[in-house]
């Protein structure tokens, strides 16, 4: 199993910092849902075709995240998830294959203290670098604060405690993909190339997102209304009609994290449809499962805090390894890919970076052609 990453810690804990990687081994090898296409039920929006300066334009990113050098990429067209998949959602496949999730099988799951909801013996591990994420016996996407919570009352929640390979096989099930995080950062921005935000770079004076609010890690005000996980469809959606995909919940990309992704791609000039390194065995199409190369996620949660983790932005990366699952994380998905034909689809390892800037300008950092300024926002 891949030794945990220091720069997990923050956003979503690995599994291995949790709890005993042998007792993870005795668990036995989780179930695959049989050969059957479901009925993936979740409203479509369309993100058009288009070049967008991806990476952090505002100075925010984190160290070792990844988010800069900006650089151009030109995405195709394709169909995105309005909101991210949801508990009712994720029963329905549950319900059609029988499938048990990465949690269910290892038997414990990764909760926030302060979401407990289960026995002092349920509490398995808490790493001591970031003693606020609890390893809990029983927790699950069906108990996403332990044995004594439950989903009947938030089946509009996004689903949660879920893998990178959970996420994989739902979406085999539901004949869709993982995007490319260079497509969920298309998504995400709606329009607005350079932004901080999906709204803009202001925060505004009204809470927009669901993030940390109070004293973090010991004491969270509630401001927005939420204590853990908000409907999918609370506050606004973004300018191609996608809501939350900034705070609530992390979602995963299909994609391979290396730090040095943006390095290597930059240095192509203009990238068409890229998808991040590959592994051996590896292709776009396929999603490369099983391995144990950490997977990028994308959009902040609701325990993002600007004195601490402020990646609740369109630009933040984090990572975690495929068979970990937190209770700030799920996923939406995207139409199946097609293999890139342009020239310049990003599909090599990630290389180290280079002096050269790209050959092509990058488009303006906003459709006005203005210049990114900044808004006052406390920096993580």
């Amino acid at each position: 199993m891949t030794p945990p990453d220091v720069h997990h810690g923050c956003c979503a804990p690995s599994a291995e910092v949790l709890v005993d990687a042998s007792a993870r081994e005795r668990a036995g090898v989780p179930g695959r849902p049989a050969a059957v296409r479901g009925d993936h039920g979740v409203e479509q929006v369309l993100v058009p075709t288009q070049t967008f300066s991806m990476g952090d334009a505002g100075g925010d990113a984190k160290w070792g995240d990844g988010e800069t050098p900006v650089h151009a990429v030109a995405v195709s067209g394709f169909g995105v998830d309005a909101t991210s998949v949801t508990n009712d959602d994720f029963a329905r496949f549950v319900e059609s294959t029988g499938y048990r999730t990465d949690a269910e099988v290892f038997g414990y799951s990764a909760v926030f203290h302060l979401a407990l909801a289960a026995d002092t013996d349920d509490v398995l591990g808490q790493p001591p670098a970031t003693p606020w994420w609890l390893g809990v016996r029983g927790a699950d996407w069906l108990h996403p604060g332990g044995r004594h919570s439950g989903v009947d009352d938030i089946g509009d929640h996004p689903v949660v405690h879920v893998s990178w390979n959970d996420a994989v096989a739902y979406c085999e099930w539901a004949g869709r993909a993982l995007p490319t995080e260079a497509q969920w950062e298309a998504a995400s921005r709606g329009g607005l190339h350079g932004a901080r935000y999906p709204w803009g770079d202001d925060l505004g004076v009204e809470w927009r997102t669901n993030v940390f609010q109070g004293s973090f890690p010991s004491e969270n005000t509630g401001d927005d209304g939420y204590l853990t996980t908000a409907p999918v469809r609370t506050f606004a959606p973004n300018g191609y009609g996608l809501w939350q995909t900034v705070g609530n919940v992390w979602e995963w990309c299909a994609d391979v994290f290396d730090e040095q992704t943006y390095a290597h791609d930059a240095a192509l000039g203009i990238v068409h449809d890229p998808v991040g390194p590959q592994v051996p065995g590896s292709s776009r199409g396929s999603q490369a499962r099983p391995t144990d190369a950490p997977r990028v996620m994308r959009g902040g949660s609701y325990l993002c805090h600007d004195s601490y983790c402020n990646r609740y932005r369109n630009s933040a990366r984090s990572q975690n390894t495929p068979d970990s699952s937190t209770g700030n994380a799920g996923f939406r998905t995207v139409t199946e890919p097609t293999a890139p034909t342009t020239p310049g689809a990003s599909t090599a390892p990630a290389a180290p970076a280079a002096p050269a800037a790209p050959d092509t300008p990058l488009p303006p950092q906003r459709p006005d052609g203005r210049t990114h300024t900044s808004d006052g926002v406390p920096r993580g």
